[in-house]
């Protein structure tokens, strides 16, 4: 299974240095197996050797260049970034990335070879208008992804369930995960307000291949639990 953690923007850099420290102490002394990924702020990348794998949030679809603000692949490379989150809905719906800028986006860094954690997912109303409309606004985020990259993984998460405690039930996160896996193949993580409470129950899910966390990975305790869990999970299935 995939555990990520989506730091946003919180941790300072030392914060961030002892959260991958613990976290690294953690996969050894449980003999950890599943593929951790932690996405820290830009200002806390660092050059790192271990078990997790660490990547960006964001970068801009450029080796280097006049974009004030941004980051591109000559920073990813001096820190040995290989991995990216794309599409996230953060910076869709609050930061205003249209899909035309995600599809030139993920074509860089695709051609690139990076490992692109691709973002998709829906807000309340799109929700609340029906399967049908529900369905053709997630087909929409797939226009110009290609979706048989070797190197893809999706996560579905449904804005309205980001920051609130809602969740869909979980019957409803197993059922849309299978109708996804039918669009792509691509391992699939849920990334809907998932805690340490309600993990271990999302992970057993049919169509379910990890999760990115988000304010909830913040607590590495609660990480390690999270991460613990998928590893029983894999234990048992052995």
């Amino acid at each position: 299974m995939i555990i990520a953690a989506n730091l946003k923007t919180n941790l300072t850099r030392k914060q961030t240095q002892e959260y991958m420290d613990a976290l690294e102490s953690f996969l050894n002394a449980h003999d950890i197996s599943q593929k951790v990924v932690v996405f820290p702020t830009a200002s806390s990348l660092n050059p790192h050797a271990g078990k997790l794998t660490v990547g960006a949030q964001n970068a801009y679809a450029t080796v280097n260049g006049a974009y004030t603000g941004e980051i591109g692949l000559e920073q990813l490379e001096e820190f040995g970034i290989k991995t990216i989150l794309i599409g996230h809905s953060e910076r869709r719906h609050i930061l205003g990335e249209s899909q035309e800028q995600i599809m030139k986006k993920f074509d860089f860094y695709k051609a690139l070879g990076f490992t692109i954690v691709y973002c998709i997912g829906e807000p309340l109303e799109v929700r609340e208008s029906g399967d049908e409309k529900m369905a053709e606004y997630l087909d929409a985020q797939y226009i110009g992804i290609d979706v048989h990259y070797a190197n893809l993984i999706v996560a579905y998460e449904p804005v309205w369930a980001i920051g609130t405690g809602l969740t869909p039930t979980l019957e409803d996160i197993s059922s849309l995960h299978l109708k996804l896996k039918e669009k792509c193949s691509a391992p699939l993580l849920y990334g809907g307000s998932v805690k340490v409470t309600n993990a271990k129950d999302v992970l057993a899910l049919d169509g379910v291949d990890g999760i990115l966390v988000g304010s909830a990975a913040l607590n590495v305790h609660d990480m390690c639990t999270m991460i613990g869990y998928a590893q029983e999970l894999e234990n048992i299935k052995k």
